[in-house]
């Protein structure tokens, strides 16, 4: 039995690099998995599910050929693709999880997340991610015709790019405390989580316990994915194969 992970991959039509290696860890590994967690931003943003360009219906045909082949799908929405909901999940057979979720791996009791709740040191994307996600605002948005949203998604893209450009890396990783919050509250000892595009394993003691907290990989050079069998697990990397020089 083997349970893989992955995040970051920031899936567009202009890096074809990483479509490439998606595809071919989806019909190459995944399809030998017994469950396969996407923990978000599989895209580099997400307009909603009403996107039917030929580029979102071919990430759509990869997943629904995964669980169509037995292998269990569940995702935890990114901080860009926040707007991929039930409908995208019921045309591919994915399960749309909450936003911190706690599983049994191998009878070790582990909390999944994508991580940009864990950053609350950047106050301005908190403040940001609080709004967007009002269910009223979001209901507002899914109604607005699909090229409307794709310009107002473009400008916020562009608003974010500039904001990163200004913040430190310390801002933008994870705060300790609320790290050992959310493991306190799940009463776990074990989280894996992505968004930092910082991947490790990282080990401390709280309160006399030992934890870990394993980072995703993200897929801007090189494929990253987190494979957890009974016996442990191990980060890995895979290679793009497509040239884009």
């Amino acid at each position: 039995m083997t349970t893989l992970f992955i995040s970051d991959l920031h899936l567009t039509p202009s890096r074809p690099d990483i479509t490439e290696c998606f595809v071919t860890f989806m019909r190459t590994e995944a399809t030998h998995a017994d469950t396969l967690y996407v923990l978000g931003d599989l895209f580099e943003f997400w307009v909603g599910d009403d996107d039917k360009t030929p580029f979102a219906d071919q990430i759509r045909a990869e997943f629904k050929a995964l669980t169509h082949s037995g292998v269990s799908v569940f995702f935890i929405q990114g901080n860009r693709d926040f707007l991929l909901g039930k409908r995208f999940c019921k045309e591919t057979g994915m399960t749309l999880l909450d936003d911190v979720c706690t599983i049994d791996l191998y009878g070790q009791e582990t909390v999944i997340l994508h991580g940009d709740t864990l950053c609350i040191d950047d106050v301005k994307y908190q403040e940001f991610r609080k709004t967007v996600h009002k269910p009223w605002l979001q209901w507002l948005f899914n109604r607005i015709p699909w090229f409307v949203k794709k310009r107002i998604v473009s400008k916020v893209q562009s608003d974010i790019r500039d904001d990163k450009q200004t913040k430190s890396l310390e801002i933008m990783d994870v705060n300790q405390g609320e790290v050992e919050c959310v493991l306190s509250q799940a009463g776990v000892d074990l989280m894996i989580h992505g968004h930092t595009h910082r991947p490790g394993t990282h080990t401390f003691d709280m309160n006399g316990a030992k934890k870990t907290r394993i980072v995703l990989g993200d897929w801007y050079t090189q494929g990253s994915v987190l494979k957890v069998d009974s016996a442990g697990f191990e980060l890995q990397t895979r290679p793009f194969t497509t040239n884009l020089n």
